[in-house]
């Protein structure tokens, strides 16, 4: 029993790719090494953002999502006038209907134009209640993203088996293998 359990950890470390130092033998170790100008400035990249919307997301090395962030403004300010725009129109009409005066909307009560003044105008005020988000969500991104710069996104994922030994209390040893995962 004893002689098969020393073959084991014999054969086990055979197989293992780690020296007596510790250091780990490979023909194909990458190294990354982060330099201090990779790693970015959350406060910089916040304060850039709400000065400039996407000005962090270009301190940050990630201009490819300015052309998002202001679409999103672009969509968003054609909403708000276009929703302004009917709502206005409506108002006016709900204002000459209440003068016994001919408006627009021929075919809608003054009920039925209390209802769309209000549809428009509800319309409208969530769409400013978006910009605002858009704004946000501008800002956060630029600050997440500085504060993942020195997060290790390489893809160097390994793995290693190496023996493994333990002692029982009750006296008894333990002859193992167990897998190191690298990441």
């Amino acid at each position: 029993m004893i002689y098969t359990s020393i073959i084991a950890v014999f054969v086990l470390l055979a197989f293992c790719s780690k020296t007596a130092s510790g250091q780990v033998i490979a023909s194909d170790t990458v190294e990354i090494s982060l330099n201090d100008k990779d790693i970015k400035d959350p406060k910089k990249a916040t304060l850039l953002s709400a000065i400039l919307p996407g000005a962090g997301q270009v301190y940050n090395n990630k201009a490819w999502k300015v052309p998002i962030i202001y679409g999103g403004f672009a969509t968003n300010i054609f909403f708000i006038h276009f929703n302004n725009t009917r709502y206005q129109a409506l108002k006016e009409g709900l204002l000459l209907f209440d003068q016994n005066e001919t408006n627009n909307f021929p075919n809608l009560n003054r009920d039925g134009l209390v209802r769309q003044v209000n549809y428009w105008r509800r319309n409208r005020d969530l769409n400013y209640f978006l910009f605002v988000g858009i704004y946000a969500l501008n800002i956060i991104d630029a600050q997440v993203d500085a504060h993942l710069s020195g997060f290790d996104v390489s893809e160097d994922l390994s793995f290693r088996f190496e023996p493994s030994f333990e002692t029982l209390t009750a006296g008894g040893n333990i002859f193992g293998l167990s897998m190191k995962i690298t990441f």
